[in-house]
C-alpha cells in the first residue's frame, strides 16, 4: 500500500521524539494488569480471593506489573535473558535484549528440536529449561489449537514474566519513550509474547486491559510499527468507548501515518462520531455536530470503500434492498475488482468488527447513508471517481508488518487473502516473516544433516502448528499413508498434551525461604 511521501522524513522524526504524540499511545501500570479490570466487574473480594495464599512468596521476588509468578511455575532463576542500553537521543532511549552464551546454546537446540519434526524435542527443552521464551511460545501455540486456553495462556504470562525479570533499570512500559528495534531477533519474542498475552485477554472478556498492551506494542517501535497494530487498536478503543481517544489520534496521525488509508481507521471514526451524538449527557448542539461529522465521513468512506458494505451485511444478518443490490457501484464487481492488498485490509475489519454494527441505532445510520451514497453516484459526484482512482493507484501491494498481522491474527478469511509469495515461503510460528534487514548478534552453527525417521507424520504436525510449513525432500504420500499419517498425528499430538500436562502440573519445589535476592518487594518502577 503507498503512502504519501510528502514530509516524510520530517514526520518520521516527530514520531520518533518523546512529544505529544508519543502520548497517545501511553499506557498505564494500573491497566496493565487483568485483576484491575475484572475488579470493576465482580468486586476486589471475588478477584482477591484466589490470590492471597501466594502472598506469602512474593517477597522472594521481584515486583512485576504485566504478570505474577505462580506457585505452579518451577521455580525461577535467571535464564541468560539481559536487556542494554544501546543509545539515548532526542528523549528516547533504545534497548535490547541480549541472549547470554548458555542460552544462546539452548537457542539452538530449540531450533534443532523444531528442525527434528519431533514436538517431545521441544517438550524436554522446556523441562530442562522451563523459562526459555521461544519452547514456551510454541507450546502455548499447540494448546491453544488442542484448544486448551488455561494452559496456552499460563505458558504466555511465564514467558512474560522472564522478559519482565530482565528489564533495564531504565526501561519503563508506560514512559512511551522506550524504544525495541523489531530487526533484532532477541526483542521480537517480546512483541509476540506481548501480542498474543492481549487476545488472550480481548478472548476473556478484558479489552480495556487488552487496550493497553497494544498501546504498549505500539509504543515500542511507533514508526515501524512491526506487527502493525494500528489495525487492531481502533476496534479496542470502540471497545471501550474511548471515543475521544480514538478520534484524537486519528486526526494527530493523519497526516504522517494515513489512517484514512486504513479502512478500519475510516470505518471507525465515522462510528465514532456517531457514537457520541447518541450519548444523552451531551450538549443538544454538540450532538448534532457529531452526527452531521459521522454521516460526512460514513459516507465518504462508503464511496471509497464500496466493497465492504455487502460482507458486512451478510455477516450482520441484514438484507438490504432491491435498490443496493442491483447497484453496480455496492454489487459484486465491487469486491472481485478490489486490489489484493485491500481486500486483504477489508477481509481483517469485517471478521473483527462486524459485531459493532448489528445494533438497531447502527444499523439504521447506516441504511441512511447508503441512500444517500447512491444519491451521489447516480448525480456524477467528483468523489466517486477519485476514489475509484487512488483505489487502483493505492493497495496494490501491502507492507510486511500487514502480512504479519494477518498471520498472527489467525483470522482465516483474511489469511487465505495474502498473496502467494508470502503463504508459499516458510512460516515459523516463534517468528512469522522476520525482516529481511535483520540485526542479528549472533548465528546458529552449522549441523550436519541427519535423516529424520517417520517424517511425513511429524511434517504434518508441524504444518498444523507452523502455517505453511515445508520439509525439503519429503518423500510424497500415498493416500493410504495420508490417512495412516493422519492417525499417527494425532496419537503424537495426544501423547504431547499428556506430557506437557505432566510437566506443568507436577512440578513442584519446596525452599526454604531465600535471603539472596538483590530486588525488594517495594522496589519503585518509572
Amino acid at each position: 500500500m503507498k503512502k504519501k511521501k510528502k514530509n516524510k522524513k520530517k514526520k518520521t522524526k516527530v514520531m520518533s521524539e518523546a512529544g505529544e504524540v508519543s502520548t497517545l499511545i501511553r499506557c498505564l501500570y494500573l491497566n496493565l494488569n487483568s485483576e484491575t479490570e475484572l475488579k470493576r466487574y465482580f468486586g476486589a473480594r471475588a478477584v482477591q480471593g484466589e490470590q492471597r495464599p501466594r502472598q506469602r512468596n512474593r517477597h522472594f521476588h521481584r515486583c512485576t506489573w504485566m504478570t505474577n509468578l505462580k506457585d505452579s511455575w518451577p521455580r525461577f532463576s535467571r535464564q541468560g535473558i539481559s536487556m542494554t542500553l544501546l543509545e539515548s537521543k532526542n528523549g528516547v532511549q533504545y534497548f535490547t535484549f541480549e541472549h547470554s552464551r548458555d542460552y544462546q546454546q539452548v537457542q539452538f537446540k530449540f531450533l534443532d528440536a523444531v528442525k527434528s519434526m519431533d514436538p517431545n524435542n521441544i517438550v524436554a527443552l522446556l523441562q530442562l529449561n522451563p523459562y526459555h521464551i521461544d519452547s514456551l511460545l510454541q507450546l502455548s501455540d499447540v494448546c491453544r489449537i488442542q484448544e486448551d486456553q488455561e494452559m496456552a495462556r499460563d505458558l504466555i504470562e511465564r514467558a512474560l514474566y522472564s522478559f519482565e525479570s530482565a528489564f533495564h533499570p531504565l526501561f519503563s512500559l508506560t514512559s512511551g519513550t522506550c524504544r525495541l528495534d523489531y530487526r533484532r531477533p532477541e526483542n521480537r519474542a517480546f512483541y509476540l509474547a506481548l501480542y498474543k498475552h492481549m487476545m488472550f485477554l480481548e478472548k476473556r472478556g478484558c479489552p480495556r486491559t487488552a487496550l493497553e498492551y497494544c498501546k504498549l506494542i505500539l509504543s515500542l517501535d511507533p514508526d515501524s510499527d512491526p506487527l502493525c497494530m494500528l489495525l487492531l487498536i481502533d476496534f479496542l478503543m470502540l471497545r471501550c468507548r474511548e471515543y475521544q481517544s480514538l478520534l484524537q489520534l486519528y486526526r494527530d496521525w493523519e497526516d504522517y501515518r494515513n489512517l484514512s488509508q486504513l479502512p478500519n481507521f475510516s470505518f471507525s471514526a465515522a462510528l465514532c462520531h456517531f457514537c457520541l451524538s447518541q450519548q444523552e449527557d451531551g450538549d443538544h448542539e454538540e450532538r448534532n455536530r457529531h452526527r452531521h461529522k459521522a454521516d460526512q465521513l460514513l459516507q465518504n468512506t462508503l464511496i471509497m470503500f464500496p466493497g465492504v458494505l455487502m460482507p458486512l451485511l451478510d455477516l450482520c444478518s441484514v438484507q438490504p434492498d432491491a435498490r443496493v443490490t442491483t447497484h453496480t457501484y455496492f454489487g459484486p464487481k465491487s469486491q472481485i475488482g478490489q486490489p489484493p492488498a485491500l481486500t486483504e485490509l477489508t477481509v481483517l475489519y469485517l471478521r473483527r468488527s462486524c459485531s459493532l454494527w448489528k445494533e438497531a441505532a447502527v444499523m439504521l445510520w447506516l441504511e441512511e447513508s447508503v441512500r444517500e451514497v447512491l444519491h451521489r453516484v447516480d448525480a456524477s459526484d467528483p468523489l466517486v471517481e477519485e476514489c475509484q482512482s487512488k483505489r487502483k493507484q493505492r493497495y496494490q501491494s501491502a507492507p510486511r508488518n500487514i502480512h504479519r498481522h494477518v498471520l498472527l491474527s489467525e483470522i482465516k478469511e483474511a489469511v487465505s487473502s495474502l498473496p502467494l509469495e508470502v503463504t508459499s515461503q516458510p512460516l515459523m510460528g516463534f517468528d512469522p516473516l522476520p525482516p529481511p534487514d535483520s540485526i542479528m548478534s549472533y548465528t546458529r552453527p552449522e549441523r550436519p544433516h541427519v535423516g529424520a525417521s517417520n517424517e511425513s507424520t511429524l511434517s504434518l504436525f508441524f504444518r498444523s502448528l507452523l502455517p505453511n510449513f515445508h520439509l525439503q525432500d519429503e518423500p510424497r504420500l500415498e493416500d493410504g499413508e495420508v490417512a495412516q499419517a493422519g492417525r499417527e498425528l494425532n496419537q503424537e499430538v495426544n501423547r504431547l498434551m499428556v506430557v506437557m500436562r505432566d510437566m506443568l502440573a507436577n512440578i513442584r519445589f519446596q525452599e526454604p525461604p531465600r535471603e539472596d535476592n538483590p530486588y525488594r518487594d517495594d522496589e519503585e518502577w518509572d
